[in-house]
């Protein structure tokens, strides 16, 4: 991307100024940062009302939450005329059955309709699909 610097010489995460992340719409950003920081064990790195950040203890990628008071959870899978995801959260896990058990924990639901053996679709508290998979 023009004007974006693509290799930064600088390992210290704070230093860098290359940053790019996903950011998930909910309509209780604080309360779906925690259900993902615990998930992911990453750090909630700012937190506002309408905004919440979190970043993984390496890289260069973030994940943050965004006050969306209209936010209608996603159908999926997709159906005609029914609110439609955008993207989802991959995360691969060594242990699959173990991954779900902790996100079913933390508050996901699986999702009714499973693709793959070695992927789980599981819903976030606010009904984004993610997957874990191995």
């Amino acid at each position: 991307m023009r004007g974006r610097i693509t290799h930064h010489p600088n390992s210290d995460r704070s230093a860098r100024k290359d940053y790019w992340g996903v950011v998930l719409d909910s309509r209780t950003p604080g309360r779906l940062a925690r259900f993902y920081a615990e998930l992911l064990e990453w750090d909630i790195a700012s937190e506002e009302d309408d905004w919440v950040t979190l970043s993984p203890p390496d890289g260069v990628a973030y994940l943050a939450f965004h006050l969306n008071e209209q936010h209608i959870a996603p159908v999926w899978p997709s159906s005609l005329f029914q609110p439609q995801q955008q993207l989802h959260l991959d995360f691969e896990v060594e242990d699959l059955e173990a991954a779900v058990s902790h996100a079913v924990e933390l508050g996901a639901r699986p999702a009714e309709h499973q693709p793959q053996d070695d992927v789980r679709v599981l819903l976030d508290p606010d009904g984004h699909p993610f997957c874990l998979y191995s």
